[in-house]
């Protein structure tokens, strides 16, 4: 399944069996392997994180990826400024009518525009969701998805 440009769909993600947020986004392309939309910020209110504060007017340009166990979400303010990239370990993207649904791996990447800042993050949720045990094999693709998003960051390479 394939989406056209100008369709809204549904951001559904998926954590331990469970939807964790679910948001409209508006489809940008889909080449049929990477499907790129773009959304406003999806929470209430401001919400900072020590590296990044996202809030309200922020937009992100999000691609999804059915080949690979990541998605990207470019990050800008309301005035344009790039923030940087906010990178989540998940499954391969399943695209269906009217929805992409990704699950949430808990390991994250943060990239500041200047790529000064590269910052792996929630390792310690991913150890402690038992992932590794119930599902050794993607346990291992998510540890390399994470890898592999580092080694991109740090060669200056175009995060997608």
């Amino acid at each position: 399944m394939s989406a056209r440009s100008g369709d809204v769909v549904d951001v559904v993600l998926v954590k331990a069996g469970r939807v964790k947020i679910r948001y409209p986004a508006e489809v940008v392309t889909d080449d049929g392997t990477v499907l790129t939309v773009r959304a406003a910020w999806a929470g209430e209110g401001a919400r900072d994180f020590g590296f990044v504060r996202f809030e309200p007017g922020d937009v992100f340009t999000e691609h999804y990826r059915r080949d690979r166990w990541y998605s990207v979400k470019e990050v800008r303010a309301a005035d344009g400024t790039l923030k940087g990239w906010y990178c989540d370990v998940t499954r391969p993207a399943e695209v269906r009518a009217g929805e992409v649904v990704v699950e949430d791996l808990d390991l994250d990447l943060w990239v500041s525009a200047d790529r000064r800042l590269v910052l792996r993050l929630d390792e310690d949720e991913f150890a402690a969701s038992g992932l590794a045990e119930r599902d050794p094999d993607a346990a291992a693709r998510a540890v390399e998805a994470l890898d592999a998003l580092e080694a991109l960051a740090r060669q200056g390479s175009g995060l997608r």
